[in-house]
């Protein structure tokens, strides 16, 4: 009686806890929601996981805003107000030729190439007056 026991014993515990997934994953693929004319189907796959959206960077959101400060306003608005931003974040420094090139394709875009020059000056170099240049030619 040991010997049957001590199996049986070896067998649920083999077999307990692929019978308690197997039903817990039963039991949330079907799922009534409050919607009750239609039953919806939650199933666990990898392709259906909503992912965290990822946080963009300061230097990306930064020029953006920027960007649509200059559709807006203009150009010269949006240059100094690059000046002050990296002025009070130092660490956007590294970031700040890259952005006025960027704002001066911009500019280019939106203003057209003889005027987007106009509102050239020395942010960051000479980075703005080279993304008017890049975007002209």
């Amino acid at each position: 009686m040991t010997h049957t026991a001590r199996r049986i014993g070896r067998t649920l515990a083999l077999v307990l806890p692929v019978v308690l997934v197997l039903s817990g994953t039963l039991a949330v693929t079907l799922v009534p929601w409050a919607d009750n004319s239609q039953s919806q189907i939650l199933t666990a796959s990898a392709e259906t996981v909503s992912v965290r959206a990822k946080s963009r960077a300061p230097q990306d959101v930064l020029r953006d805003q920027l960007i649509a400060e200059l559709q807006q306003k203009d150009p010269g608005i949006a240059l100094t107000h690059l000046q002050l931003e990296v002025d009070r974040r130092p660490s956007l420094a590294k970031h700040c030729m890259s952005i006025a090139r960027a704002l001066g394709r911009a500019a280019v875009s939106h203003y057209g190439p003889a005027r987007a020059q106009s509102f050239s000056r020395p942010v960051c170099d000479t980075s703005f007056a080279s993304g008017v240049a890049a975007h002209s030619g």
